[in-house]
């Protein structure tokens, strides 16, 4: 728990952390299973960096504890989830350490640091030498430096295997905060220069200079950031945003980069599963606060899946005709951006295999889509 997180914030969890987590939870299970046997011992290294308590007061689990209990279920079946917590709160400490003792005792590997996660990070590389690596930095307020990171991830990790995957909160809040001192008399020039090392650079401060709207700007420094992760590493790079409602601001963004093609297409499919769960939450605290309302605003709201599903097929086939114009085979999972488009993190794997069913309809492939995982299926061109 960085600074800026009152106690109130473990009493329960709010609906950016819905999402969030929830992602969390779909992800590292899949990463864990993909990645793996890249290691002799099938260890796989998890650093989660602003861990806070572990647990919020009502007994939902934290980032830590849904770490943990991924370690668990997977030490059974003979794979190794190492992980490492940071906390530099000494209060969210002590309760996280007694969270992660817990499972300490039942055999999972864990420990827990209190300090910052600069103060481990060159620890918790060297020690996932020769394994896979994924690091999860949730701040609530400023994340490490840019050149930190690309440090890590294109100089110390630089290699497609063993893995290495990221998945950080680029904070929105701080962002349209700080842009408002830029032209500011008042401005704190301090903040400002430690934002410049967040960013890699003064290049974010032209977005808040001029006529810009700043959430405009907010948003176009959310996607610049993203874009130089990807130039300075090599990385696919993908930056969700996560609001505390519908038609809200988004609070922070989530910034996911792999090597991986098999990392881009899981990603994508469980996004858009953690974002049914924030839906089918808020409906549930809206049914929560008013029981007796006939219908809740979230049920207009929220897109229909159904829907959604029927407009994301023949736009993802669409796609997939465009790249089989090149005359060669496609396997689904080495284009996975190219073939979800817009619809990428909205809806799920089945989808591609109805687009790839619905182009063999059209006579414009004769691949059915039948047989093999989803991303695994290869698309022939049509036959001239």
């Amino acid at each position: 728990m960085s600074s800026g997180t009152g106690g109130a914030y473990w009493e329960g969890k709010a609906l950016p952390s819905v999402f969030k987590h929830e992602l969390l939870r779909r992800y590292i299970p899949p990463f864990g299973g993909m990645t793996s046997k890249q290691a002799h011992d099938q260890r796989v290294v998890y650093l989660d960096g602003y861990a806070g308590e572990g647990r919020y007061e009502n007994g939902d689990p934290g980032s830590a504890e849904i770490a943990l209990r991924v370690a668990s279920y997977y030490r059974a079946r003979g794979l190794n989830l190492s992980c490492f917590f940071v906390e530099q709160q000494p209060k969210s400490f002590e309760r996280l350490q007694q969270v992660v003792a817990g499972y300490a005792a039942r055999g999972v590997d864990a420990r827990a640091h209190l300090g910052g996660v600069d103060d481990v990070l060159d620890d918790v590389v060297h020690r996932a030498t020769g394994v896979p690596l994924f690091l999860f930095l949730d701040p609530c307020g400023l994340c490490l430096p840019l050149d930190r990171l690309v440090d890590v991830l294109a100089r110390r990790r630089p290699a497609k295997r063993p893995a290495t995957e990221l998945l950080m909160n680029f904070s929105m809040m701080a962002v349209r905060r700080l842009g408002g001192h830029v032209t500011s008399p008042k401005s704190n020039e301090r903040s400002l220069e430690r934002f410049d090392a967040v960013c890699g650079g003064r290049w974010w401060r032209d977005f808040f200079t001029g006529d810009h709207d700043a959430t405009d700007a907010a948003e176009a420094v959310a996607a610049e950031y993203a874009r130089r992760l990807h130039m300075r590493t090599g990385m696919f790079v993908q930056s969700v945003p996560v609001a505390s409602a519908p038609h809200r601001k988004p609070v922070y963004h989530l910034v996911f980069a792999t090597h991986s093609p098999y990392g881009l297409w899981v990603f994508g499919d469980q996004a858009a599963r953690a974002r049914s769960a924030w839906w089918e939450t808020l409906e549930l605290e809206e049914e929560h606060q008013d029981p007796d309302a006939l219908f809740s605003a979230t049920s207009i709201l929220r897109p229909d899946p159904a829907v959604v599903e029927k407009e994301a097929v023949p736009a993802m086939a669409a796609n997939l005709e465009r790249l089989l114009r090149r005359g060669r085979s496609v396997k689904l999972v080495d284009h996975t951006l190219e073939l979800f488009g817009s619809y990428y993190g909205q809806v799920t794997e089945p989808v591609a295999r109805k687009a790839v069913k619905y182009l063999h309809s059209a006579g414009k492939t004769p691949s059915t889509g039948v047989g093999d995982r989803v991303r695994e299926l290869v698309v022939q061109p049509a036959h001239r």
